[in-house]
């Protein structure tokens, strides 16, 4: 994928009026990313790296293993060598589950522990269980003492079902800045959707893929930079700045659309 300059100057020019700012190197915010069924950070780490580097040029991205080994065959065998990992077990029907609250322990335990972090990433389990640990921490049932997190980015997510979780987790939409990644072919692409109606203003990207980490093309590169943008905007960055960076992003996505036709 080719990616417009001014897009990719965009963070760029974020980050180094940062810096100017800090009087040196920013101190990155952290994101943990959380993998998929039977896979392993790694392989998420691999996944992302698909995206322009840029992006997210101003974060510390964590790529934690799941805390169980995959308890039977995985989709990425002879794609991506293993170990692969998983985070909780499941029935057919997705309503009940194995080592959920084991793992809930252990990851609020990693956050605390490795944090502060300031938002989380994840695909499809990972997704699942990001919007779960945000909704339990927006219900104070967990991650009591740690600050709350502002931005949660979900790609192939889904609710959990059984109704003894919703009414805590989904009780309230969650009050935290979401990016959702719907795919058209994606076989979760419904749950995605209702897991999006579960956070205040989603923004939803829609790519013509299945359940992966789609390729951006140029439209969602810019909504994810100008989200980017909007977090900055509310850390107290420069505001004249940001919006002029903003504008040349969007001015040189246009001439280079125009120029396609």
């Amino acid at each position: 994928m080719t990616i417009s300059p001014n897009v990719s100057n965009l963070t760029q020019l974020i980050n180094s009026q940062c810096e100017k700012m800090e009087g040196g190197d920013p101190a990155k915010k952290k994101i943990l990313c959380l993998h998929g069924f039977r896979t392993s950070g790694s392989f998420l780490k691999k996944q992302i790296s698909k995206w322009d580097p840029s992006i997210f040029a101003h974060f510390d991205l964590d790529f934690p293993n799941g805390i169980y080994p995959a308890g039977g065959k995985s989709e990425i065998e002879g794609i991506f060598p293993p170990p692969y990992f998983e985070w909780f077990q499941f029935n057919k029907d997705f309503t009940e589950y194995t080592n959920l609250e084991p793992c809930i322990d252990h990851l609020c335990n990693y956050i605390t522990t490795k944090g502060p972090f300031h938002g989380l990433l994840g695909f499809s389990q990972g997704a699942t269980l990001s919007a779960l640990i945000l909704g339990y921490q927006a219900q104070g049932k967990i991650l009591k003492e740690h600050p709350s997190m502002d931005l949660f980015v979900s790609i192939s997510g889904s609710k959990f079902r059984d109704p003894v979780i919703c009414e805590v987790a989904y009780k309230e939409p969650i009050k935290v800045k979401s990016i959702h990644f719907v795919g058209e072919k994606d076989w979760l692409k419904v749950p995605s959707e209702e897991l999006a109606a579960s956070f205040e203003d989603p923004l939803i990207i829609r790519h013509p893929q299945g359940h992966t980490v789609p390729r951006l093309d140029e439209d969602a590169v810019k909504k994810l930079c100008n989200w980017i943008l909007h977090e900055e905007e509310k850390n107290g960055e420069d505001d004249e700045k940001l919006c002029e960076m903003k504008a040349a992003a969007e001015n040189g996505i246009a001439r280079k659309g125009k120029q396609k036709h």
